[in-house]
């Protein structure tokens, strides 16, 4: 079976031999889950009524009488139209004899994205008429019978990737943007890392694949969770965040290694490039260690590495929260460039000017630079008006030569400098985070960096009674590319410790979790963990510039579907049962959008 090459490349990995499972999991249970050592190619054309893809034709099917169904991309003349499927093009010649009139009058005068079935038989095309470009270029399709299954009405835009269309338009017609070829390609490799992430967890290591419950109950911390009423008056559920309470919960119970596929759900309002529900790569060890789940997710991701994509390199480089923040000005750095932060207090520690000497002055008061290679060479007076204008406005912020970094970087590259390579895969473990950080709100409180069931770092614990500002955690986050696509922690398995977290230093209502800290008095292992961002994680393979492309069905940056128009209104009779009221806002523009 032949493929077109960037659907090759995606399935070729399945052709791979898996090593033998020998090793007993657990008792009797091992005969069932000992794997198979045969693979195959998929077969496309499986109980449907074509007998080939578009896109598997070539010279070593000629002469084979074939039946092809898909849709029409392209016609000139009346005399040949391009013909359409998941896996790829063919080109089919229309009959101009009288006999086939009726074949005739179904090919021509179908319109353009029409729903069609052909048959007939594989030809060479005439010579000098070959496609090099086309992987079906060599042959076409001398059309006996056709069929018009579904004509199409006139589109709202074409289905070609070079075509513009504003994103407001594509989500509205999603399932006319997924027919694009760069669509297929993202939603296929994604199917494909996934596909391979289960075979490397649940085959390989013995993982076990568990659904952990949807309506949940409200967490306290963390990110905000969308609320689902009851009929019980006053009470609610909450989605859940990520699975985070079921999967220590699991190795309490002592299912030892779980991972989950995960849709978790954040109402965190607009922001540009999140979604109210995404889907998470969950994972939890029992007797494990930062080392062990580090080790782990390398492995994993290096076997589900698409293998047209330049190899995963293991292991990852390392680095600590302090020192990302000095070096880079951010907790994930994109070391795919230099241009690091570099401290030069010592320059100036004598000097006049003014606005230097009263930084210095300051406690753990610095003066830093980022060196730009021949920024004098590319740099044009405009772009350090701009640089200029951009600290101003990030002034009041910590993070403000992180954010002027990656703002240089911007401007080189407009310039066609090639700083940050989008063929290269640049992962880095950023680790020794701090287990509190002052609240926006009121910075006497505090609040987990990561989240209360985070574990402090074991050489630090004494800490937690005198200076808690002062404590690591043993939380990690993977980076790639400057995006955080994965974080995780080793968990508090002691009940009085966590408590302690939660009711003295965190003064959290307890009661919330009084779940989670009778099932720690009750035997828990130590324990640990991480999630790994799946859409995040696809965005940065597969180059999209937002993970709404590697989503089939997404939601707008406004939390919107502009498909179905969701959310929408709910009649008051509707929500009797859940003694619920809408208070309408007085604002008159806002009540008119109701």
């Amino acid at each position: 079976m032949y493929f077109p090459s960037w659907l090759s490349q995606l399935y070729r990995g399945l052709s791979r031999p898996i090593r033998r499972t020998t090793q007993p999991i657990w008792g009797s249970l091992s005969r069932s889950l000992v794997l198979s050592s045969q693979r195959r190619n998929p077969e496309f054309s499986s109980f449907v009524v074509r007998t080939n893809t578009c896109g598997e034709l070539r010279s070593s099917h000629l002469g084979q009488e074939v039946t092809l169904c898909g849709w029409i991309q392209y016609r000139r003349q009346n005399t040949f139209l391009v013909l359409r499927d998941f896996h790829g093009l063919v080109q089919v010649i229309i009959p101009q004899d009288e006999s086939a009139a009726s074949v005739r009058k179904i090919l021509c005068e179908a319109p353009m994205e029409s729903v069609v079935q052909v048959s007939g038989t594989v030809i060479s095309r005439p010579a000098g008429q070959e496609n090099p470009k086309m992987p079906t270029g060599e042959i076409e399709i001398k059309v006996k019978t056709a069929e018009l299954l579904n004509a199409c009405k006139k589109l709202p835009f074409e289905i070609k990737d070079f075509m513009k269309k504003t994103e407001a338009l594509r989500l509205q017609y999603r399932y006319l943007d997924l027919r694009s070829f760069q669509m297929q390609y993202n939603l296929r490799l994604r199917s494909q890392m996934v596909m391979k992430m289960r075979e490397y967890l649940c085959n390989l290591h013995g993982f076990v694949d568990i659904e952990t419950p949807t309506l949940f109950k409200r967490t306290p911390g963390g990110a905000k969770e969308f609320l689902v009423p009851s009929r019980e008056p006053g009470k609610f559920y909450s989605l859940p965040q990520s699975p985070q309470q079921f999967k220590q919960l699991l190795m309490v119970g002592g299912l030892d290694r779980y991972f989950q596929v995960a849709r978790c759900y954040r109402d965190e309002g607009s922001r540009p490039d999140r979604q109210p529900e995404f889907t998470q790569i969950d994972i939890e060890m029992s007797f494990v260690d930062q080392t062990g789940i580090q080790s782990l997710i390398e492995g994993l991701l290096q076997y589900s590495w698409p293998n047209d994509k330049n190899p995963v390199v293991v292991p990852f480089p390392s680095m600590t929260f302090a020192e990302a923040l000095a070096t880079y000005g951010t907790d994930k750095p994109d070391t795919r460039f230099g241009m690091k932060i570099i401290d030069i207090s010592d320059v100036f520690r004598n000097t006049e000017i003014g606005f230097l000497q009263d930084a210095l002055s300051k406690p753990h008061g610095t003066v830093k630079a980022i060196c730009i290679p021949e920024g004098a060479k590319y740099f044009k007076r405009k772009d350090i008006e701009s640089i200029r204008k951009f600290s101003a406005d990030h002034f009041d912020q910590c993070s403000l030569l992180g954010k002027l970094r990656l703002e240089c970087a911007d401007l080189l590259e407009t310039r066609g400098v090639v700083l940050r390579d989008p063929t290269l895969f640049s992962f880095l473990w950023v680790v020794d985070f701090p287990l509190f950080l002052p609240k926006e709100e009121n910075p006497r409180e505090l609040e987990s960096a990561h989240h209360p069931f985070t574990a402090p770092h074991p050489s630090d614990i004494h800490l937690l009674y005198t200076e808690p500002k002062k404590v690591r955690s043993q939380h990690y986050d993977l980076v790639l590319n400057g995006n955080e696509i994965g974080g995780g922690s080793i968990r508090i398995h002691n009940a009085e410790l966590q408590q302690y977290i939660l009711a003295t230093l965190l003064k959290e209502d307890v009661k919330l979790l009084s779940h989670m800290l009778q099932a720690l008095d009750y035997g828990a292992p130590p324990h640990g963990g991480i999630a790994l961002g799946l859409d995040r994680l696809i965005c940065v393979v597969t180059g999209s510039p937002s993970i709404r492309d590697v989503i089939a069905f997404p939601k707008s940056f406004r939390g919107h579907d502009l498909m179905s128009n969701t959310p929408d209104s709910i009649p008051p009779e509707e929500l009797k049962p859940y003694h619920i009221q809408v208070s309408w806002p007085t604002d008159s523009k806002a009540a008119k959008a109701h």
